[in-house]
């Protein structure tokens, strides 16, 4: 795992190499600055030469401008080395969800996946950064303090050492313990994320069954179980750090008895024992800098392994390796043998047959949960059939690139989903190369130029999240001029004109009718008005179709559709 953590160092060599040899340089300086003061006291002092004394201060203020200088570059290079790596992780994951299936997004909720692309990711460039820097540098400075003691007293030195395996041991316990409590803190942000936005997506509905008390209290218990889980993490952490605060004031006062007894013993001068003093305190910074990875890197590491497990998700649906793209299609569509079923729930298709000619209009119709929607759904391949096989103009369409497949379907769904953004961003999400005067001909024809002519941006009004600002009506409509932009030689229609007005609905399937001339459609209609024209009905139900033919062969056949016919509009 860390192999594949340090992997992400690669395109950035040059910044790592310079982060980490000023951090080499500041820590070096930072041990020259004790050895200075020494000669200092035990040199100049005693000489009253306060020309030397100067200089040696000056010289001393250099050392500490340099100091500074590196300190910038590690502070601010070196936040940007770990920036730029959670940034490409960020794009690999976001990459990654684009490809996965609806399966799988099924079983997922969206404030988990929204968590896992953000709070997962927030603490993976601060271990980028200071982890494996800030625990060389804290290496090379314990040993390089501890070997200057050495040469200044070692006795002094041996006993003051003796404290350090205790507080790394301290350090690797509660690191331990962290990196439990993290993990579990990044599952109860995710199920916080999912809390919220659940309920900010269903407001509407919270507010007109007056449910806001109930969704409080929901509310409650994820924030309250989030609220225990940062108590328990940072408990852990303040054991941690109150330990080794007393520990390292301990070595410090150790150091200020023994050391006043080796300086009236005479066995040390006082440049020596302030020297040493001031050694201690960069030789426990080390240590302190290695608790402070510790504590880090749980967190980091809990959002790194949450990261890999989803980057390492593979989608249901993906091209096969020898997958083709296809440049042109006729829309021959033929369903041989088909079954499929949703995971862990019983067969939903099973034996489906159906030939469709290129440019035939096709409607399904049949009693809800029937599989008319599914059908439509593996065409262009949301799921993949689990049994049989279906083709276009001939070729399996799991033979066939998925981008290639599903820019010659288009499909207007019953339940519209529109983006944050303008009618103009909406219209062109049908194809973003499209001109100006293409999607004004688009809008046209969906019935959308009434809607944009009374707004004063025009085709650049903003619709809110999802369409807010649009009646229902007006956004199926929006929907249907993507379509229109689109183009392709195969249409689904999934209830696409049910959620507007009887006018509209008339105008509407006047232009459904001209797009579809030429192309194989498919339309899913609960409204039987809407496909009697078709030239071809089929019957949805029980795990397969039933009944087909034209309108007036299934009336007379007296079977479901006829059913339909007479709960619709009577005998």
């Amino acid at each position: 795992m860390l192999r594949r953590f340090y992997a992400y160092y690669r395109p950035y060599k040059g910044l790592f190499i310079l982060d980490f040899s000023c951090a080499i340089f500041a820590a070096l300086l930072d041990l020259a600055f004790p050895l200075a003061l020494n000669r200092v006291v035990d040199d100049l002092l005693p000489s009253g030469n306060w020309l030397w004394i100067f200089y040696a201060c000056l010289g001393l203020l250099g050392i500490y401008f340099v100091s500074a200088a590196l300190h910038y570059v590690v502070t601010y290079w070196g936040h940007m080395l770990g920036i730029n790596i959670e940034t490409d992780m960020r794009k690999k994951l976001f990459e990654r969800v684009q490809k996965l299936s609806f399966g799988f997004f099924d079983n997922n909720k969206t404030g988990h996946l929204v968590s896992r692309m953000t709070s997962d990711l927030m603490d993976i460039g601060e271990i980028a950064h200071h982890g494996p820097e800030d625990l060389f540098i804290a290496c090379m400075t314990l040993v390089g303090a501890f070997g200057i003691m050495l040469g200044i007293n070692w006795q002094l030195a041996v006993l003051t050492f003796v404290i350090v395996p205790l507080m790394i041991y301290l350090s690797l316990h509660f690191g331990r313990k962290m990196s439990a409590a993290f993990k579990r803190m990044f599952a109860d942000i995710a199920d916080y994320n999912a809390r919220v936005e659940n309920n900010i997506s269903g407001i509407r509905v919270v507010q007109a069954f007056a449910n806001e008390q109930h969704e409080i209290a929901r509310f409650k218990e994820n924030n309250d179980r989030f609220r225990l889980t940062k108590l328990i993490a940072y408990r852990i952490m303040a054991w941690n750090s109150s330990l080794s605060f007393i520990l390292m004031k301990f070595v410090s006062l150790f150091v200020l008895v023994c050391g006043t007894w080796f300086v009236i013993e005479g066995k040390m001068t006082y440049g020596e024992f302030i020297a040493f003093i001031m050694l201690s305190t960069v030789f426990l910074g080390p240590i302190k800098q290695i608790n402070s990875v510790i504590e880090t890197y749980p967190k980091g590491i809990a959002g790194f392994r949450r990261y890999l497990e989803l980057l390492e998700t593979e989608p249901d649906v993906a091209d096969a390796p020898d997958a083709v793209s296809v440049r042109e299609l006729k829309g021959e569509i033929r369903f041989h043998d088909v079954a499929f079923g949703y995971k862990n729930k019983e067969g939903v298709l099973k034996g489906v047959n159906l030939s469709i000619r290129p440019g035939e209009t096709v409607a399904l119709v049949g009693p809800s949960g029937g599989g008319k929607t599914t059908l439509c759904s593996l065409l262009p391949r949301f799921y993949d059939i689990d049994e049989g096989s279906i083709t276009i103009d001939g070729i399996d369409i799991r033979k066939m690139t998925l981008d290639s497949l599903r820019s010659h379907i288009g499909i207007v769904q019953q339940d519209v989903f529109l983006f944050d953004g303008t009618i103009r961003e909406n219209i062109a999400y049908g194809r973003l190369d499209a001109t100006e005067a293409e999607i004004r001909e688009a809008a046209r024809r969906a019935q959308l130029e009434e809607l944009i002519a009374s707004r004063p941006e025009g085709l650049d009004t903003l619709i809110g999240e999802r369409g807010v600002k649009l009646s229902g009506g007006q956004k199926q409509r929006l929907s249907i001029a993507r379509m229109f932009l689109k183009n392709p030689p195969i249409l689904i229609l999934d209830e696409a004109t049910s959620a507007l007005d009887t006018e509209t609905e008339a105008a509407i399937q006047t232009a459904l009718a001209e797009l579809s001339h030429g192309r194989t459609t498919l339309a899913i209609a609960h409204r039987l008005a809407t496909i009697k024209n078709a030239d071809r009905i089929v019957v949805v139900a029980d795990q397969g179709i039933v009944e087909q033919g034209s309108h007036e062969e299934l009336i007379s056949t007296q079977g479901i559709y006829s059913r339909l016919h007479q709960a619709q509009f009577g005998a």
